[in-house]
């Protein structure tokens, strides 16, 4: 515990100077700065190598601290109640006197906020006067990092520092919904739609093929290991990592389990772990076997099909 209080201390001492730091989430780990500051969230860009137009989440403790930068609305509080803190991001209307930075939003009018569930970043965020932008820690288009190991992997020493929090527990990223009139989903995550449809009432769908990006991780590339990915494989080819859900009788070194039953909440989990493990081992290509495209199913071919667009 000691431990974690120094390490929370460590993290808000370069917060506060304006570097970014590495920290936990439930989902991946996020790379942080100050939200309110132009100079730390033109870092995290720079850091990432991430376009300028794709906007980031800002990740705040409580709702009070949120009423400072955005406008709710009865569908916010029907999901904040329900979900939060949790695997879900939503997107609002901005404040005009919101201190955000204009690079958070690129100079949209909305905002992507989040509430983490990870206790190590709740306990930074309630010593902080500010709330965080902290984008996946990764390079853009790259897998997303679920440890601090992952985090090294991606940046070497070019951050401050990594606040490690072992392990994300989820491993995808949070569900985006747009709250601008009409509730929307604009990207797959964590929490099913089927359990947004249920608490609004209401049946939202979700669109892959928006051509304008109006919240994080719509970009078409994105996930990726760097090598070709074919879906729905029932055979690999020669040399190629074979990655399966559910247990076979294979010989080889090539194959890697995200489940061994079609559990899909433990494939989500183990998805980027097995990409990146994959990506080291210096094969040409990734064989897929089907993944039921329901629940989870449906978020983790959304990753696969955007990492296959490298």
């Amino acid at each position: 515990m000691n431990n974690n209080l120094a390490n929370i201390k460590k993290s808000k001492f370069f917060l506060d100077k304006g570097h970014c730091v590495a920290v936990p989430t439930e989902t991946v780990y996020g790379l942080a700065g100050n939200a309110y500051s132009d100079n730390a969230v033109k870092r995290i860009f720079k850091l990432k190598k991430r376009p300028r137009k794709n906007p980031l989440i800002v990740h705040y403790l409580n709702l009070n601290q949120l009423k400072n930068d955005c406008e709710i609305n009865q569908y916010f509080i029907l999901l904040f109640k329900k979900l939060c803190p949790g695997p879900i991001t939503f997107v609002l209307k901005l404040k005009k006197q919101s201190k955000i930075s204009k690079f958070v939003t690129n100079n949209k009018k909305t905002l992507a906020v989040r509430f983490p569930k990870h206790a190590l970043t709740r306990n930074l965020l309630k010593k902080l006067n500010y709330p965080i932008a902290a984008p996946s820690a990764n390079i853009s288009t790259n897998i997303s990092a679920v440890s601090s190991e992952d985090v090294k992997d991606e940046f070497g020493k070019k951050i401050k520092f990594i606040l490690n929090g072992r392990r994300s527990k989820i491993g995808l990223e949070s569900t985006i919904v747009s709250l601008i009139n009409k509730p929307q989903i604009l990207r797959l995550g964590g929490i099913k739609i089927s359990q947004i449809n249920k608490i609004l009432k209401t049946k939202i769908k979700f669109n892959r093929c928006k051509k304008k990006i109006s919240a994080p991780g719509q970009g078409k590339v994105h996930y990726s290991p760097g090598i070709p990915i074919r879906l729905n494989v029932l055979k690999p080819k020669q040399n190629e990592a074979f990655i399966l859900i559910k247990k076979r009788k294979l010989s080889g070194n090539n194959f890697y389990y995200l489940s061994k039953n079609k559990n899909l909440r433990e494939a989500a989990k183990n998805l980027y772990k097995t990409l990146r493990i994959i990506k080291n081992k210096n094969f040409k290509s990734i064989a897929v076997e089907k993944i039921p495209n329901k629940g989870l199913g449906e978020t983790i071919n959304d990753r696969l099909i955007r990492a296959s667009k490298f």
